[in-house]
């Protein structure tokens, strides 16, 4: 795995429209925003296609990457995530209709020790002095690209009162983070 810097690097030439810089930061993070995309949309065929049209949205934003706000990997993470999002939320697909049905976590998988960064350390940490209630609706939101509606319907409360709790947990995270 390249590093942070060395994916940068790439994302520069990449703004320059070098095809061969362009095959290795796929190289480099295909897989990564392929288990992105795959854990929101939870089917093979859906998710190649999201990865196709993410890889090709870096291709022509390249330029807009900011080292200043994010991380390289974290900024194609987001763009990844955002399009996944986007069709698991439409009414008319069926990866949406079959959310609930197919893998009903409330929480991510494990992952390897080494992938565990020191930031992702104080998030989770943070996450978990919430109430477990509270904590489950954030994972469900957020890691599994519920929407507010769907968080109603799955957990039997209404939709002001989710967005009152989303609000009131990401605040509460965001001073834990900060301190």
């Amino acid at each position: 795995m390249l590093t942070s810097v060395e994916i940068g690097w790439l994302i520069a030439a990449v703004t320059k429209g070098d095809v061969v810089a362009f095959e290795q930061l796929y190289a480099a993070t295909s897989a990564k925003l392929y288990g992105v995309v795959l854990r929101i949309l939870r089917r093979h065929n859906l998710a190649v296609g999201v990865l196709e049209e993410s890889y090709l949205q870096i291709w022509r934003g390249a330029s807009e990457f900011d080292p200043d706000v994010s991380s390289p990997v974290a900024w194609m993470v987001a763009i990844a995530r955002n399009r996944a999002i986007d069709l698991a939320r439409l009414p008319d697909n069926r990866a949406a209709q079959t959310e609930f049905e197919i893998a009903d976590a409330d929480s991510p998988g494990v992952l390897p020790r080494r992938e565990l960064t020191d930031d992702l350390k104080r998030l989770l940490t943070c996450i978990g002095r919430l109430e477990p209630e509270r904590q489950r609706m954030i994972l469900l939101a957020y890691y599994g690209a519920f929407s507010r509606q769907q968080l109603a319907v799955k957990l039997d409360l209404t939709v002001t009162a989710v967005t009152a709790s989303l609000r009131r947990s990401l605040f509460e995270i965001e001073q834990c983070l900060t301190y």
